[in-house]
């Protein structure tokens, strides 16, 4: 069975961050969306909202699962039998940023393979750093987050 995870903290969760993991879908036969858990980094959302917010959208694709994990990444791979690791990258700057911590889990972990998936050109600007920002100041999100994540925000 190829297990992905797609790990990040999605605080909130983008229309770009569903468009990889919609693309990606084929590829594999599960994918865990992992939210990561960091307990020095103070988020916006709620964990729980996060992880109810990612659940209901997410309800009837049964390839998707929902998970927190805490710790290391490539540990929660091995927790998960997982793989493969999948990231989205939106410029040259996410590029080298992934492909660092691509090689590092790599060493620490060789049997996990990381997927890098270009984003589509319309989503190349959002981010869930931009977003946190125009709901800190009360701006509309609804262009850059999923229809279903409103109720939630």
């Amino acid at each position: 069975m190829k297990i992905a995870l797609f790990p990040g903290s999605f605080d909130p969760i983008t229309v770009a961050h569903v468009d990889i993991l919609m693309r990606a879908l084929p590829l594999f036969d599960k994918i865990v969306v992992g939210i990561g858990i960091n307990s020095s980094k103070q988020g916006l959302l709620p964990i729980e909202t996060r992880e109810a917010m990612l659940r209901e959208l997410f309800k009837n694709e049964t390839q998707i699962e929902v998970q927190l994990y805490e710790g290391l990444t490539v540990n929660f791979c091995r927790q998960i039998n997982a793989s493969y690791m999948l990231r989205g990258i939106r410029s040259a700057a996410d590029f080298e940023y992934e492909r660092a911590i691509a090689q590092i889990n790599q060493t620490m972990l060789p049997g996990v393979e990381t997927i890098l998936l270009l984003s589509k050109p319309e989503y190349s600007a959002v981010s869930s750093t931009i977003v946190r920002d125009i709901l800190r100041n009360k701006g509309d999100v609804s262009p850059f987050v999923p229809k279903g994540t409103l109720p939630y925000l």
